[in-house]
């Protein structure tokens, strides 16, 4: 079996790769580390890059973990790149994330990973609206760690990459509330898939990767 190395979203763990099916593959998630103080998105991805031993690998992204595969790949060379739900250069991040870097807003704002106040605004913006998406995106807040968010939200926001790689599938949602659909400009898009549509809209997202694939 050939190997998919999947990288989650900001606060996401393996789970979310969980109802993915792709035959003929195993997924294999890379764990976030914790960033070391001031560190760099490209100096992290080197950091990340470090724990692929597959030659020429095939990353999967999902949101802030498609642009850190993005950044991989300036570090290795990769066979192929699939990001879902996420954006592929500095000019897909909506207007509202790039006033929130001009202003700091984040570093203003206490970061708190879950709080029954901000629930419903992240779960609007995570399309997360059934009973077992809510429990599996509070379990998600829940075990982010602080430090990690405040770094994650920062590169997000600031991210400055203008280049992309050829060899690469975006796979996005109509009804995306985190990175919009006329920002993002994807090469494969989901009817009604929302930000949290590699869970709950898993078999069509799991058939745009395998004809890629």
């Amino acid at each position: 079996m050939k190997t998919i190395y999947c990288i989650s979203g900001l606060g996401a763990t393996a789970k979310a790769f969980s109802n993915l099916q792709i035959e003929g593959y195993k997924l294999h998630v890379i764990e976030w580390m914790q960033p070391v103080p001031k560190e760099t998105i490209e100096a992290y991805a080197a950091r990340m890059a470090a724990a692929i031993t597959e030659p020429e690998p095939i990353l999967l992204g999902l949101s802030f973990g498609g642009m850190m595969s993005i950044e991989i790949a300036k570090h290795i060379p990769v066979q192929k790149i699939i990001l879902v739900s996420s954006i592929k250069t500095k000019s897909e991040l909506p207007f509202w994330m790039k006033v929130v870097a001009k202003t700091q807003l984040h570093k203003i704002a206490p970061i708190k990973t879950d709080t029954r106040l901000l629930r419903p605004v992240q779960n609007f913006f995570l399309g997360a609206h059934t009973p077992e998406d809510k429990e599996v995106a509070i379990a998600f807040r829940r075990n982010a760690d602080v430090n990690y968010v405040r770094w994650a939200i920062d590169k997000v926001i600031n991210w400055q990459n203008t280049w992309q790689p050829s060899n690469i599938i975006h796979i996005h949602g109509t009804a995306d509330k985190m990175f919009s659909l006329k920002k993002a400009q994807p090469t494969h898009v989901i009817k009604n898939g929302g930000h949290f549509m590699i869970m709950n809209k898993a078999g069509e997202v799991s058939a745009a990767i395998s004809s890629f694939l």
